[in-house]
């Protein structure tokens, strides 16, 4: 019987259990669209930990809940409103956080054994990062995913350099800058998940691993692609898809400002729509993701996550500029989305022409030396 989230308030974040040799994983937290805290990322690592040096146990299959029940939502990011009081406080907690996420993150994409997402409903910032170092990437026609991290003065995250920089063509530029939410269809043409199935054949899929009893982890691969053959969840076959030729040429400019530029000029509905999304970004956070990402194609998984390590310090504390706390670009951004929802950030500088390079090249510049760096020990 599939595993069903208690519905009292002291029930944990995080469920799992392990039938038949597989281990299953439930978010918890639906009053929080399950997003994650520092207690979720260790309770996630550490069963992922366990469950990888347990010979019984061949593969994972992970989800969401909402208030109804499984499924339906997956995880809408980090606790943002726990980033909002962190840095207000000073607390170090903030710092635990993202470096044990990112930790988190890497051991999904280095995961041995066979690790099934089920991608349904909102997925976004930190799901990402719990789902697509997924062995198979389950959509649905509910999946809202997206990285919207420069609404918040932020930047894409938990492995979005590697991720977003392997979309085809622009895309990544385009999902990385805009922070536009994508449906499951176009997250499969874009190599972002790998099935988009009805959602009402979840149940089904889930009750199907926890009987298939594999013997190994090839097994359980095998037994997951005849189900998935017998159910007709077949993998797409048509090419990846890049995005329209307007935006193409314009998200594969140099700057932020050509590109902007660029749509303004198009004389196109959707060039002028993602103009528009972008005037309403973070300025300075646009310039620092178009250089994450471009700087990230050249990196492996771990180079990346240490770079990103290295950003979100400098966004909360971004001595260079002389801004920490409320005066960060992320504090202020998560003010106005999720804290007095005024939708009106204040950013600094205000203009994408105002940010110059002396501005975002210190984002760059790691606050640690490489042996004493927090994520030095991933390979």
């Amino acid at each position: 019987m599939s595993q069903q989230p208690p519905r009292n308030s002291d029930a944990p974040d995080v469920l799992t259990e392990v039938t038949g040799g597989v281990g299953f994983i439930t978010l918890n937290r639906a009053r929080a669209l399950n997003a994650l805290n520092l207690d979720m990322v260790r309770s996630l690592t550490e069963v992922l930990l366990r469950w990888r040096e347990d010979a019984k146990i061949h593969g994972v299959a992970i989800r969401g809940s909402t208030k109804e029940g499984p499924f339906g939502g997956f995880c809408a990011g980090g606790d943002i409103r726990f980033f909002h009081q962190a840095a207000l406080a000073g607390d170090p907690a903030l710092e635990d956080f993202f470096t044990e996420e990112y930790a988190l993150n890497h051991l999904i994409f280095r995961y041995p054994k066979p690790y099934i997402a089920f991608m349904d409903g909102i997925v976004m910032g930190g799901g990402m990062g719990i789902s697509q170092g997924a062995s198979v990437r389950v959509v649905t026609e509910r999946t809202k995913m997206a990285m919207p991290e420069t609404n918040i003065g932020l930047f894409p995250d938990v492995g979005g350099g590697h991720f977003l920089g392997s979309c085809p063509g622009r895309v990544g530029e385009y999902l990385a800058l805009t922070g536009h939410v994508i449906g499951g269809a176009q997250a499969v043409a874009w190599n972002l998940a790998d099935l988009i199935v009805p959602s009402q054949h979840l149940h089904q899929a889930w009750e199907a691993l926890e009987h298939f009893r594999p013997g190994s982890p090839n097994e359980l691969r095998q037994l997951w692609h005849r189900w998935c053959e017998q159910a007709h969840w077949n993998v797409p076959s048509q090419a990846p898809e890049t995005l329209r030729p307007e935006l193409e040429a314009a998200f594969a400019l140099a700057t932020v400002p050509e590109i902007v530029a660029a749509l303004e000029r198009a004389d196109t509905q959707a060039a002028a729509e993602t103009a528009g999304m972008l005037r309403h970004r973070s300025p300075l956070m646009l310039h620092v993701v178009l250089a994450q990402l471009r700087r990230a194609r050249g990196m492996t998984l771990a180079e990346d996550l240490r770079m990103e390590r290295d950003l979100v310090r400098h966004c909360f504390f971004t001595r260079h500029l002389e801004r920490s706390g409320a005066a960060s670009e992320t504090v202020e951004g998560i003010r106005a989305l999720a804290v007095d929802k005024d939708h009106t950030p204040r950013w600094n500088p205000a203009r994408i022409e105002d940010v110059t390079p002396e501005m975002v090249a210190p984002f760059f510049e790691s606050p640690w030396p490489a042996d004493a760096h927090p994520l030095r020990q991933l390979d």
